[in-house]
């Protein structure tokens, strides 16, 4: 999928967190419990923005299943 230059295609966690409208700390927890997958480069945590899709997708499957 190619995406427009102006769409990161990797986040820091506090721009993840942004985008999710959720806290550092809630984002630290999905990476450790394997909810939102993470690279590192160096001592850098990102996310790659398809994780941060992935991880919508999983939620509103979640959602459907508990409906």
């Amino acid at each position: 999928m190619t995406r427009p230059l102006s769409e990161p295609a990797l986040y820091r966690v506090p721009d993840a967190a942004r985008v999710l409208g959720l806290g550092k700390t809630k984002i630290y927890e999905l990476i450790r419990g394997k909810r939102l997958r993470s690279v590192t480069e160096g001592r850098t945590r990102l996310i790659p923005a398809e994780a941060i899709t992935e991880y919508l997708t999983l939620l509103e499957k979640e959602a459907e299943e508990a409906a």
